[in-house]
């Protein structure tokens, strides 16, 4: 019977670990959003969009119990979430929502140039859709999971539990 490997991240994981592109954009915290500014933490980036109606808001809700669930280890965890839609999601309507999930969430914004040279970097695809009420924006949904030195060390596809994050960030935390 094989036994379960706990020191194995859940997460697919980058091999070997390379440095996460870097990024400066505008956060919903006013200040200007670089990964470099969370350096010691371990970061979990996300992308998406205020007013998607599928998988965001249920990735943000899986991405705030890990935080909850580590405890004071929480603190050293980061979740930055940048968007595929900049025509409707500047600083403030992220700072909004993504407060509904955890306070401590920082959204990223900028104009559409800057935003698809992260993507490009990230490998994000986000396509618009119209439709009759508008708009939506079909986008990837895998979380990356960068270590405390700024490398990118996994990325977890989306569907997995607040449980596996936390065994992922745990052994990431150790590092």
């Amino acid at each position: 019977l094989a036994v379960p490997d706990s020191t194995r991240l859940k997460a697919g994981v980058f091999t070997p670990p390379r440095a996460a592109p870097e990024f400066s954009l505008r956060g919903s915290d006013r200040a200007e959003l670089k990964l470099s500014r969370y350096r010691g933490k371990v970061v979990l980036l996300a992308f998406g969009f205020t007013h998607c109606t599928e998988v965001c808001h249920v990735t943000l809700a899986v991405l705030a119990q890990p935080r909850k669930k580590l405890a004071a280890a929480g603190n050293e965890m980061q979740v930055v979430y940048v968007t595929v839609d900049p025509e409707r999601d500047d600083a403030e309507r992220m700072r909004k929502y993504l407060s509904s999930f955890d306070t401590t969430f920082i959204g990223g914004t900028g104009v559409a140039d800057q935003l698809a040279a992260v993507r490009k970097n990230y490998g994000i695809v986000a396509n618009k859709v119209t439709s009759a009420g508008g708009y939506s924006v079909d986008h990837s949904s895998s979380v990356y999971m960068i270590d405390r030195e700024g490398k990118l060390r996994a990325m977890m596809p989306y569907g997995h539990s607040a449980d596996d994050y936390v065994h992922d960030v745990k052994l990431l935390l150790k590092k």
